[in-house]
C-alpha cells in the first residue's frame, strides 16, 4: 500500500505537467516541452547510480559528481529558457508601456479597455510561466529526496547549500524566481493606472496596503506566494490549522469575492473561539463538582474526556454535512450546544453524575471545528485564506487561555428560583447564555456561500479528460507524462500501478472512506500522527488532571489553578512567533520537530515525583516545558503533514484535517481514561501513573522520527 501511494503521488505530478504543459504549448511555443526537468531520465539514473554503489563499480564520490552534474544541466536548461520567456514578457510590456504613454495624450475608453485587456494577457502567460516553474521545482526537490533515499548520503543538503549561496548560481531562479517580481510589479502598477479612479492621482507605491481586485494580480501573487515557500509568523500559524491546500499548482478559478462574505467568516471564528472556551472552562472547577455529585475528583477525567468521546464522531458528521452547507451545522452546533451547557449546570440541583456526563457529550456533538476549517479552505479566497488559517488557530489559542480564566472569575454562590449558581454551574449556565446569544447572530447575519455540487465537480473532470487524451494521442509525451500506451508505473522496482481509466479516475478523486484515506497514508504521515497523538495526549494529562494533582501536593484554589491553566494558554502565541519567524528561518523543519520530541521527553521525565517533596517550581517549570514544547512540536508537525499527506486528503469529507482532528481527539479520549482509570490506584499514584504512558508513546515517537528522518521535508 506505501507503493501504491507513491505511485498515486507521481502519476499525479505526471498528469498535472501534463496539463500545465498543453496550456504552455498554446502560449509559449511547441518547444517548451523539452524545456522541463527529465524526472523520468533522472529516476532511471538514480537507480542505475544505486545499483553500482551497492556491486561496488563505483565508488560514491564518482557518482554523486556525476549526479551532480546532471542536475546542474537540467537546472540550467529551465533556468535559460525563463529567462527567455522573461525577456519576450517584458519586450511586450514594454511595448504596451508605449501604447499607453501615447494613450495619455489623447484618451480613449475603447483603447484604454483593449490596453488593459492585453495587460491581462500578459499576466495569465505568466501565470502560465509560474506554474511551470513550480511543476520544475516540485520535480527537482522529488529527485533529491530520492537520491537521499537510495544513496543513504545526504545529497540535498550538499547540493543546495553548495548551489543556492553561489553567486552565479542557477538554482536561485528555479525557487526564488528572481526577476519575475519586476515582471508582476509592472503588471500591477500599469493595471492599477488604467483603472478609473475618478481624479485620484496616487499609485499603488503610495498606498501599497490597497487591495487591488483584478484577479489576473490576485493570480499572479497567490502564485509568486505559493512558489516563494517562504516560512514566516502568517504562514506557521496557518499551518497550524492544517487547511489542507494542493502541493501542485492548480489552474481552478480563485473563490468568487461574492463568496466571500466576512461576517461569514468572522462567525466561524467566533463559533471556534466560543468552543474550546467551552472545552477548557470547566477544568478547574470539574473536580469539585463531581465530588460534589458523590463521585471521586477523578471522575473528573471521564467528565472532560466525554466531550472528546463525542467530537470522534461529530467531526465526521459535521465534515460530510459541509458538502452541502455550512449554516445547517452551524445552527445545530449552536442549539446542541446550548442544550449541552444547560444539561451540565443543571446536574448539580438534579443531583445527577449521569445529567452532568451527557451535558458533555452533548457538549461534544456540537463540535463544528470540520466546518469552520471546511469554510475557510472553500469560501475565502486565496490572497486572505493564510490569513484567516492564522485566525482559526489565535482564536482557538485565545479560547483556550480565556476558559480557565473565566472559570477563575465565576467564585460566587446565590441561588435563583431553586437554581443554583456557584463555581460548579457557572461554567455551564455562562457557556448556555454565550451560545443563545451566538445563534440569534448567526441566524441574522450569516449567508450561506453558494456551494459547488460534486457532481458538477465530476462533470468538469470528465469534460476535460478528453482533451486531455486527445493531446497525448496526438504525441505529447512529457519527460514527467507517461505515455497513454503505459498500462504501469513502476518505480525503482517497489510495485507497480494500474493505469486503466477507472483506477485512473479513483486516483483522482478524494478518499470515500476511513478505510481508503488511512490507505492513502505513507509511512512518513503515519509518523506524523503518531507524534500529533502523543503531543495531545501529553497535553491532556497536564490539563485535565492539573485541579487533581495541584490540590493533593499543594492545596491549590480553584483561582490558582484556573491562573495557571491561563497562563499557559496564553504562551501559544508568543511561541508561535518566536517559531514562525526567527527559529524555522534557521533551522530545517525536521530538525526542529525532533528537537521538539525530545523537549517533551524532559518535560515529561521532569514531571514524574520521584525525589519528596514534591514542589511547585518542579511542577510549573516541568509542565511549561512540556506544553510549550508540545504547541511547538504541534506547529511544525502539521506543517510537514500538510506538505508529506496525499493531496487526494486536501479535499471530500474524510480530507487531512479530520484524520489529525481525529488523531488528536482519540488521544484526548484516552488520556482523560487514563486520569479516572489511574484514580483508582489513589491519587498519591495518579501524577506517576499517567505521566508513563506519556513517555513511553513519546520515545516511541521519537524513535520513528529517527526512521523516517530523511523522507522528511
Amino acid at each position: 500500500m506505501v507503493a501504491f501511494g507513491k505511485k498515486l503521488k507521481e502519476r499525479q505530478i505526471q498528469e498535472w505537467q501534463g496539463h500545465v504543459t498543453t496550456m504552455l504549448l498554446r502560449h509559449l511555443g511547441g518547444e517548451s516541452m523539452k524545456y522541463y526537468i527529465n524526472y523520468k531520465l533522472m529516476k532511471k539514473k538514480v537507480r542505475q547510480h544505486a545499483q553500482q554503489i551497492e556491486v561496488g563499480t563505483q565508488d560514491r564520490r564518482h557518482v554523486l559528481k556525476d549526479f551532480s552534474r546532471m542536475l546542474d544541466n537540467q537546472i540550467e536548461k529551465i533556468v535559460l529558457f525563463l529567462l527567455e520567456q522573461q525577456g519576450l514578457l517584458a519586450s511586450r510590456i514594454a511595448e504596451l508601456n508605449e501604447q499607453q504613454e501615447a494613450l495619455q495624450q489623447q484618451p480613449d475608453i475603447f483603447e484604454i479597455s483593449q490596453l488593459r485587456e492585453a495587460y491581462r494577457e500578459v499576466g495569465r502567460d505568466l501565470l502560465k510561466l509560474l506554474f511551470f516553474i513550480e511543476i520544475n521545482a516540485i520535480g527537482l526537490r522529488k529527485i533529491l529526496k530520492k537520491v537521499d533515499k537510495r544513496f543513504g548520503y545526504r545529497f540535498t543538503d550538499y547540493y543546495v547549500k553548495t548551489r543556492a549561496n553561489h553567486p552565479y548560481s542557477q538554482l536561485q531562479q528555479v525557487f526564488k524566481h528572481v526577476g519575475l517580481g519586476a515582471v508582476v510589479g509592472a503588471i500591477s502598477r500599469n493595471l492599477h493606472e488604467l483603472q478609473e479612479h475618478q481624479g485620484s492621482y496616487l499609485s499603488i507605491y503610495d498606498q501599497p496596503a490597497l487591495p487591488f481586485q483584478d484577479p489576473v494580480v490576485d493570480s499572479m501573487k497567490a502564485a509568486v506566494d505559493r512558489l516563494t515557500h517562504s516560512t514566516n509568523f502568517l504562514n506557521f500559524l496557518a499551518q497550524h490549522a492544517l487547511i489542507m491546500q494542493e502541493e501542485l499548482p492548480t489552474f481552478e478559478e480563485p473563490v468568487d469575492d461574492q463568496k466571500y462574505h466576512f461576517i461569514s467568516l468572522l462567525l466561524n471564528l467566533v463559533n471556534t473561539f466560543l468552543y474550546m472556551v467551552n472545552t477548557y472552562i470547566i477544568v478547574p472547577t470539574a473536580d469539585d463538582y463531581s465530588m460534589s455529585l458523590g463521585a471521586a475528583a477523578t471522575v473528573c477525567g471521564i467528565v472532560i474526556g466525554s466531550m472528546a468521546v463525542a467530537q470522534v464522531f461529530s467531526s465526521v458528521y459535521f465534515s460530510a454535512w459541509s458538502n452541502k452547507s455550512y449554516f445547517r451545522p452551524l445552527v445545530f452546533s449552536s442549539i446542541v450546544l446550548f442544550i449541552g451547557n444547560a444539561m451540565y449546570a443543571l446536574a448539580y440541583d438534579f443531583n445527577s453524575i449521569t445529567v452532568l456526563l451527557l451535558g458533555r457529550v452533548f457538549c461534544g456533538l456540537g463540535s463544528a471545528r470540520a466546518v469552520n476549517r471546511r469554510y475557510i479552505s472553500d469560501c475565502v479566497p486565496l490572497k486572505i485564506r493564510m490569513q484567516a488559517s492564522a485566525g482559526f488557530v489565535s482564536a482557538s489559542a485565545l479560547g483556550m487561555a480565556c476558559g480557565p480564566a473565566l472559570a477563575g472569575l465565576l467564585q460566587t454562590n446565590f441561588k435563583l428560583y431553586k437554581l443554583t449558581f456557584n463555581q460548579d454551574t457557572l461554567p455551564g449556565w455562562v457557556m448556555s447564555l454565550a451560545w443563545l446569544i451566538y445563534l440569534v447572530w448567526l441566524w441574522i447575519s450569516f449567508k450561506e456561500p453558494s456551494h459547488v455540487t460534486e457532481e458538477s465537480s465530476a462533470a468538469q473532470e470528465s469534460t476535460a479528460e478528453p482533451v486531455e487524451n486527445d493531446v497525448l494521442e496526438k504525441g505529447l509525451k512529457q519527460p514527467l507524462l507517461l505515455s497513454s500506451e503505459d498500462k504501469r508505473v513502476t518505480e525503482d522496482g517497489d510495485g507497480e500501478f494500474d493505469g486503466s481509466d477507472e483506477a485512473s479516475e479513483e486516483a483522482r478523486g478524494p478518499a470515500t472512506s476511513i478505510g481508503s484515506a488511512y490507505r492513502l497514508l505513507t509511512p512518513s504521515v503515519k509518523v506524523q500522527l503518531l507524534i500529533y497523538f502523543m503531543l495531545k495526549y501529553a497535553m491532556e494529562v497536564l490539563l485535565s488532571e492539573s485541579s487533581v494533582v495541584t490540590t493533593y501536593y499543594f492545596s491549590w484554589s480553584t483561582s490558582s489553578v484556573a491562573i495557571f491553566l491561563a497562563c499557559l494558554g496564553l504562551t501559544v502565541l508568543p511561541v508561535n512567533i518566536v517559531v514562525g519567524s526567527y527559529i524555522s528561518n534557521m533551522f530545517e523543519d525536521r530538525q526542529i520537530l525532533l528537537a521538539s520530541e525530545i523537549m517533551v521527553c524532559v518535560g515529561i521525565l521532569l514531571s514524574f515525583h520521584i525525589i519528596s517533596p514534591y514542589t511547585v517550581p518542579q511542577y510549573v517549570c516541568s509542565g511549561l516545558i512540556l506544553f510549550v514544547s508540545a504547541e511547538v512540536l504541534e506547529g511544525v508537525n502539521l506543517s510537514l503533514l500538510s506538505r508529506v499527506m496525499s493531496s487526494r486528503l486536501s479535499r471530500g469529507t474524510y480530507n487531512g484535517g479530520l484524520l489529525s482532528t481525529e488523531a488528536g481527539t482519540l488521544a484526548r479520549v484516552v488520556a482523560d481514561g487514563t486520569i479516572t482509570l489511574a484514580g483508582y490506584l489513589g491519587e498519591s499514584r495518579l501524577l506517576n501513573v499517567t505521566l508513563l504512558p506519556s513517555l513511553v508513546i513519546c520515545i516511541a515517537s521519537i524513535v520513528a522520527t529517527c526512521f523516517t528522518y530523511n523522507s522528511l521535508y
